[in-house]
């Protein structure tokens, strides 16, 4: 049966660990003491399966849209701290901080 990465990551460990039991490859030598992001990488090289496949490049447009949303959070920050406003400030940081994760994420 032909398994794609995205398959495969949505497995659970168990259900990973019997695919690899089936496995006679040095790759999945050890499965039973490997952890599920280890015993994912060493599945996908014993049956061959492109682990580069996942990788979607959409990020980009929503990259500079970020960037420029963070720059308006930004201003309106500045603008909460010279009305001291703290319930804006409060909520403008956290919003900043989210995004400051997504666009290290991407």
């Amino acid at each position: 049966m032909a398994h794609t990465y995205e398959e495969l990551k949505t497995k659970t460990v168990a259900e990973l660990r019997e695919i690899a039991k089936g496995l006679d490859h040095e790759a999945a030598q050890g499965y039973t003491q490997l952890n599920k992001e280890h015993l994912l990488v060493a599945v996908c090289k014993a049956l061959g399966v492109d682990m580069h496949a996942h990788h979607h490049h959409e990020a980009g447009a929503n990259l500079t849209k970020m960037k420029k949303e963070l720059k308006e959070l930004k201003k309106k920050r500045d603008q909460a701290i010279s009305a001291e406003d703290k319930t804006t400030l409060k909520r403008t940081r956290t919003r900043m901080r989210r995004l400051k994760k997504r666009l290290s994420k991407s």
